[in-house]
C-alpha cells in the first residue's frame, strides 16, 4: 500500500513538472514574438484627392447617403500600396493608416485644388497626402516630397487639323526647290539646243521640200523652229511616238533625256504625296508665341497648378482660360474650338495627356516644348522621418519589375509604361522641313551625265566640223615644216639626187628606134637598089 502511494506521487509530481514547462514555454514563445513598431509611431491619416476626371491616378467612391469613403483604388494608390509592403518586409515596421477624401462634408464635392489639399498636411489636418500631386517647387513650403514615383512635364493637347499649306495654291512647286526647277529649264535648254544644232540640215531639207509635198497632199514634216529648243524635250518626254528627229546622235539624245525626266517625274510624285500626308496631320499651334498673340481659348486641368503657371510663366490673358473637368470635356472642348465657345489647345502635364491620347488617339496630338517637372510624389510633412522611408520604398518598387509590371498592366495595359515616352506624339512639323524640297545637289550626277552624254553625240554627229580644223592644222604643220632650214637642206639634196637620175636614165635610152625595113614600100626598095 506504501508503494503504491509512493508511485503515486511521483506520477502526480511528474504531470504537475509537465504543466509548468509546458507553460512556462508558451510564455517564451509569446514574449519572443513581439509586435512590430508603428512607423511615425500611431495610425495615419492620409488625405487623398476627390474628383471626377482622370480617375485612373486616384478613384474615390463615397457612400451617397454617409459620405464616407467606401472604396479607393487608382495607380497612385496602388504603388501606395506596394511600398507600404516593401516597408513592412524589409524595414520591419508596421505602417496603420486610413485615407480621407478631400471633400467638403456637407455637399461631398471637392473641397478644393491640389495646392489646398497639401497645405491640409501644413495644418496637421492630415499626415499625409497620396495621389496623382505633381512636385512642384511652390509646394515644398508646406511639405517635404518623395521621391517621384512617375515621370511627368508639361504639353500641350491640340485637335489635329489641316494647315494652311494645304491651301496654298502653289503647292505643286514645293516638291522642286527653286535651283532645281532652274536646272531643269536649263537641261531643256541645252538639249533643244543641241537637237536643233544637229538637225539643222534636215530642217533646211524639209523647207525645200515643202512645197512640192504640200503639192501632192502630203502633210508637211515635222519642223524644229526655234521655240522647239524648249519644247521639243519637253514634247518627246510626254509624247515620245512622235518622229521628229531623224539622225541616230538626236534620237541617243532624247533617250537620255528621257531617263531623267523618268527619275524627276517618280521624285516629284513622291515628294509632293509625302507633303500632303503630312500637311493633313499638321498641328494647327506651333508655339506659345502664336498662341499668346492670337485670340485663342486655352483649357487647363481643374485644381491644378497650371492656372498660375499659364499666366505667370506663359503671361496668358486670363480672361481666355477655361478649366476642364474629365476626358469628355477634353474632347467637345478641342471639338467646338474657340469660335464655338471651346478651345483650341489645352495645357496638360504628359501621363494625363498619355491617357487621353490611349482613349481618343488619332484626331489629337501632342505638341509644343516640354516643360519639364519633377514628377508625381507622396507629400509628406516638412522634416519627417517617414518622407526617408517612403522615398527608400518607391526607389526599391519602381525598379523592380516584381512590382510594377502587374500595376502597369491593370490601368494602361502594358508593362514598362514610360511617362516621358513620345510614341503617341504624331509628326508635328508645320513646314516643309519635315519633307524638305529637293535641290539641284540631289540630281547633279544624273545632269552630268547627261551632258556628257549630248556633248558626245554632237561630236560624234558633227565629225565634219571638226575634221576642217584637223586638215587645216596639217596644212600649217607642213608650210612650217618647209620654212625650217633643216628642211630646206634636205630638200636641197632630194632634188640634187633626182636630177642625177634623170641624167642616168637619158643616156641609157635610145634617142629614137630604128624603123623596120617591112615599114618602106617595095617600090622605094627596087628604086634604091637600081640606082
Amino acid at each position: 500500500m506504501g508503494k503504491i502511494n509512493y508511485f503515486a506521487c511521483i506520477i502526480i509530481q511528474s504531470w504537475y513538472l509537465m504543466v509548468i514547462i509546458t507553460v512556462a514555454e508558451f510564455e517564451s514563445v509569446d514574449s519572443s514574438v513581439q509586435p512590430l513598431p508603428l512607423l511615425g509611431g500611431k495610425k495615419l491619416i492620409i488625405g487623398i484627392p476627390f474628383k471626377t476626371g482622370f480617375t485612373e491616378f486616384v478613384e474615390a467612391k463615397l457612400d451617397p447617403t454617409t459620405l464616407q469613403l467606401v472604396h479607393v483604388s487608382g495607380y497612385s494608390i496602388d504603388i501606395f500600396s506596394a511600398t507600404v509592403d516593401y516597408i513592412k518586409r524589409y524595414s520591419h515596421f508596421n505602417v496603420s493608416y486610413d485615407f480621407r477624401p478631400f471633400i467638403k462634408n456637407e455637399t461631398g464635392q471637392s473641397a478644393g485644388s491640389y495646392d489646398k489639399l497639401v497645405q491640409q498636411v501644413f495644418k496637421h489636418q492630415y499626415d499625409a497626402v497620396v495621389g496623382d500631386v505633381s512636385i512642384v517647387a511652390e509646394r515644398t513650403r508646406y511639405v517635404d516630397f518623395t521621391l517621384p514615383y512617375a515621370e511627368s512635364g508639361v504639353r500641350m493637347l491640340v485637335r489635329v487639323g489641316y494647315g494652311g499649306r494645304g491651301l496654298n495654291m502653289w503647292i505643286f512647286l514645293r516638291p522642286f526647290s527653286w535651283d532645281l526647277w532652274l536646272s531643269i529649264i536649263l537641261v531643256c535648254a541645252f538639249i533643244g539646243a543641241a537637237i536643233r544644232f544637229m538637225e539643222r540640215r534636215n530642217i533646211h531639207n524639209n523647207n525645200n521640200s515643202h512645197e512640192e509635198e504640200s503639192a501632192h497632199g502630203s502633210p508637211p514634216p515635222q519642223q524644229l523652229k526655234g521655240i522647239s529648243i524648249l519644247w521639243l524635250p519637253i514634247d518627246q518626254l510626254f509624247l515620245p511616238q512622235r518622229e521628229s528627229v531623224g539622225k541616230n546622235c538626236s534620237k541617243f539624245v532624247l533617250v537620255v533625256w528621257l531617263i531623267l525626266g523618268f527619275v524627276l517625274m517618280q521624285s516629284y510624285t513622291a515628294n509632293l504625296s509625302s507633303m500632303l500626308t503630312v500637311d493633313q496631320l499638321q498641328q494647327s499651334y506651333p508655339s506659345v508665341d502664336d498662341l499668346r498673340t492670337g485670340g485663342s481659348n486655352i483649357g487647363y486641368p481643374t485644381d491644378s497648378y497650371l492656372s498660375e503657371v499659364l499666366v505667370d510663366k506663359f503671361k496668358f490673358d486670363r480672361s481666355r482660360l477655361k478649366n476642364l473637368t474629365k476626358m469628355e470635356d477634353y474632347q467637345k472642348a478641342l471639338d467646338k474650338g474657340t469660335p464655338k465657345g471651346g478651345v483650341d489647345v489645352i495645357f496638360e502635364e504628359i501621363p494625363y495627356i498619355k491617357m487621353f491620347l490611349k482613349k481618343y488617339g488619332s484626331k489629337y496630338n501632342m505638341v509644343g516644348p516640354h516643360y519639364r517637372t519633377d514628377g508625381l510624389g507622396f507629400a509628406f510633412p516638412i522634416n519627417s522621418n517617414l518622407t526617408s522611408y517612403f522615398s527608400r520604398a518607391i526607389l526599391n518598387v519602381t525598379q523592380n519589375d516584381s512590382f510594377m509590371q502587374p500595376i502597369e498592366m491593370k490601368y494602361f495595359g502594358s508593362s514598362n509604361y514610360d511617362f516621358e515616352d513620345d510614341s503617341y506624339q504624331l509628326s508635328t512639323s508645320t513646314s516643309s522641313d519635315s519633307t524638305p524640297s529637293l535641290n539641284s545637289q540631289s540630281f547633279a550626277g544624273l545632269f552630268i551625265i547627261t551632258g556628257i552624254a549630248t556633248f558626245l553625240a554632237l561630236v560624234v554627229s558633227e565629225s565634219n566640223i571638226w575634221r576642217k580644223p584637223v586638215t587645216l592644222a596639217k596644212v600649217y604643220s607642213q608650210k612650217f615644216l618647209l620654212m625650217s632650214p633643216s628642211w630646206a637642206k634636205s630638200k636641197q639634196s632630194m632634188d640634187v639626187s633626182t636630177k642625177q637620175g634623170n641624167k642616168i636614165c637619158s643616156i641609157s635610152e635610145p634617142n629614137s628606134i630604128p624603123e623596120s625595113p617591112s615599114r618602106f614600100p617595095k617600090s622605094n626598095l627596087a628604086l634604091d637598089t637600081v640606082v
